[in-house]
């Protein structure tokens, strides 16, 4: 595919994901209302300052990550069809390859449903602790994504190589499959942790796919690029809508899958160890929440007001809108970096 109707293709994509997302939203948002989708903030003898800092936000509908997912999917399918259907432009526009887009896909719509079930159990109060799942829940699902993640890669791609950014590519074995496991389980629960704040992991997931479809796209992964690109369309319109005072959270069904799908693309462009780098604010993110509850464990102390590191932020007087957007600025600027070392490399 040459090159300039590569950028074409990608822009014209992003353009239409913004778009189509944008246009069904009003559905998306009387829907949730509708149906009071609401969600359920944790008592205060749970997480007291957790509680007393986000009770207005009671009651706020869940689930806009559907936003993100059900527009990339439906994007994929019908251009797929169409190109099928009536070829011409259709397939040219169409990104959906075994290769390249068709596994981040699956893994995106996949992990997204589950996310939905946990996010309509947290409305309705079924499950451990009066709604949704428990950490160790979701760290079981994302094990059993990310095991049939490296299952596809290692025996349907026969993808045994890892790439340590200026030091080469070494061909790592069956070492790849837990690899491939700690890469995925880690991001996932890292997105999740960052979802917290209105606009927090919505536009640092913006950032970082914006930067894995630069680096697809530089690799000559046109496809993946692509995919990233809609993705990021689409985050783009739930932004819109999820910045302060936020119209509806990502929940479960977004950050799970968003997380799960992060992970893949940065398996897929073999460059995962950029991945601290480029979702430096995720692994901020993950490590007070670590650091508490080992913390709490084994001294009997906290170590912040209250994990993950953004509701510390928000107990000592920060502004939600500062704390959100300084993320923002860090990871804007992480994702430079990740794309020029990638460049580089």
């Amino acid at each position: 595919m040459p090159i300039t109707f590569a950028v074409i293709k990608i822009g014209v994509l992003a353009t239409l994901s913004f778009v189509a997302a944008m246009a069904w939203t009003p559905a998306l948002t009387h829907f949730l209302y509708k149906y009071k989708l609401g969600k359920s903030i944790r008592s205060a003898d749970e997480a007291p300052i957790y509680a007393k800092l986000h009770a207005a936000k009671s009651g706020t509908p869940v689930m806009g990550g559907l936003l993100v997912w059900v527009t990339t999917a439906v994007l994929a399918l019908a251009l797929a069809a169409l190109g099928v259907w009536f070829d011409g432009i259709f397939a040219q526009l169409s990104f959906l390859t075994r290769s390249e887009t068709l596994l981040p896909l699956g893994a995106l719509v996949a992990s997204a449903v589950v996310g939905l079930v946990d996010d309509y159990w947290n409305v309705r109060k079924i499950g451990a602790h009066g709604g949704g799942l428990r950490a160790r829940h979701r760290l079981a699902i994302y094990s059993v994504i990310a095991a049939v993640g490296a299952w596809w890669f290692f025996f349907k791609l026969e993808w045994t190589q890892f790439q340590v950014p200026f030091l080469g590519v070494f061909d790592i074995g069956w070492w790849y499959i837990p690899l491939f496991f700690l890469v995925i389980v880690a991001t996932a629960f890292s997105v999740n942790e960052t979802d917290g704040l209105d606009g927090l992991a919505g536009g640092t997931l913006l950032t970082g796919f914006a930067a894995y479809g630069a680096i697809a796209f530089a690799q000559g992964r046109y496809d993946l690029a692509a995919f990233c690109g809609v993705i990021a369309g689409a985050l783009l319109a739930f932004l819109w809508f999820n910045i302060m005072p936020a119209r509806f959270f990502m929940g479960d069904t977004g950050a799970m899958s968003l997380g799960v799908t992060l992970g893949i693309v940065a398996m897929l462009t073999n460059t995962a160890l950029l991945l601290p780098v480029i979702g430096i604010v995720f692994v901020v993110e993950s490590l007070s929440v670590i650091i508490q509850v080992l913390s709490k464990k084994i001294r009997k102390k906290k170590v912040f007001l209250s994990a993950p590191i953004h509701h510390h932020l928000e107990a000592m007087g920060w502004p939600e809108p500062k704390i959100v957007m300084r993320a923002w600025v860090i990871s804007a600027v992480a994702a430079v970096i990740g794309v020029v070392l990638a460049l580089v490399d």
